[in-house]
């Protein structure tokens, strides 16, 4: 069997119907990866085959984003204690009792919720680029806060300008140097906009920007959680993120003093496309270390 060897299959998971990738020996130590926007499990296809010589990665696509299902939004909530949901459910639907969590973007929140609900699982956090200290969010929030505190038509535009094609290639690109953005395929916005551009997909995902509001309310939880349990903790991250600069990282030290930090100079959101020679060593000495 080809265990270092991505493989792409469907499951059924709480009622959903998911795309999943898996690479690495079904008995070996799991890692598990929910993904960010805006993207799909898609964004883990190199780190998986490098981590499956000793351990399990299982990443998949959340409902209504990449190849899995889309709900009717009166039957899905489209909100992080919904996606929580989900999590939850492909961790048991594949008997998964004890895993690393991988902690980007918006699979930070959800990742954190679901260690609140079941902190025996967690054998350790990776944290990358992943905002949960309300007084360190980057200047790239400044639409959305101002969204939030006048919710007028006008307000609301660029959120929903960042729903395109385009706002998706700035996402990807558009904070890092030329040198490191020629680094980033352009499949990532180039594949992934055409499953995005219908009218449910769009709304679901600006929706979740509306979201990530109520979401605050969670951020001293979230902070709350990491305090009393201490999981096992690497940070490895790009600061050249105008959502989650190296403050946002840094942050995370106020309630795990333990845990490692790392900077990657120069890389961004998208460590992974871009620097990720550097960053597969950290992850592969932790994990020895805290998933045997």
């Amino acid at each position: 069997m080809h265990t270092q060897a991505v493989r792409h299959h469907r499951i059924q998971a709480g009622g959903r119907d998911l795309f999943l990738r898996e690479a690495g020996p079904a008995n070996a130590p799991v890692l598990l990866l929910p993904h960010g926007y805006p993207c799909s499990s898609f964004q883990f296809r190199r780190l998986m085959p490098a981590l499956a010589d000793r351990w399990r990665t299982v990443a998949f696509d959340w409902p209504g984003f990449g190849y899995s299902d889309t709900p009717d939004p009166a039957q899905f909530a489209y909100d992080f204690d919904a996606y929580e949901n989900v999590l939850t459910a492909v961790a048991d639907t594949l008997g998964l009792e004890r895993y690393a969590l991988w902690l980007h973007d918006y699979g930070s929140q959800i990742g954190l919720r679901h260690a609140m609900a079941h902190p025996d699982r967690i054998a350790a956090l990776i944290i990358q680029n992943g905002d949960i200290y309300e007084d360190v969010l980057g200047p790239k929030y400044k639409a959305i806060q101002k969204y939030w505190k006048h919710k007028t038509p006008q307000t609301h535009r660029p959120l929903e300008d960042a729903v395109s094609e385009d706002g998706f290639r700035h996402e990807f690109v558009g904070e890092v140097n030329d040198e490191v953005a020629a680094r980033v395929p352009p499949d990532l916005w180039k594949l992934h906009w055409p499953l995005m551009d219908t009218p449910v997909r769009r709304q679901v995902a600006v929706g979740l920007m509306e979201k990530l509001e109520a979401n605050l309310a969670w951020f001293p939880r979230y902070q709350a959680y990491l305090r009393e349990h201490q999981p096992p903790t690497l940070i490895v991250w790009g600061p050249e993120d105008g959502y989650m600069p190296a403050a946002s990282a840094r942050a995370y030290l106020r309630d795990l003093p333990r845990a490692e930090l790392h900077l990657i100079e120069e890389a961004g959101h998208w460590l992974l496309e871009t620097h990720f020679e550097e960053a597969l060593p950290l992850i592969r000495d932790f994990l020895a270390r805290h998933l045997a």
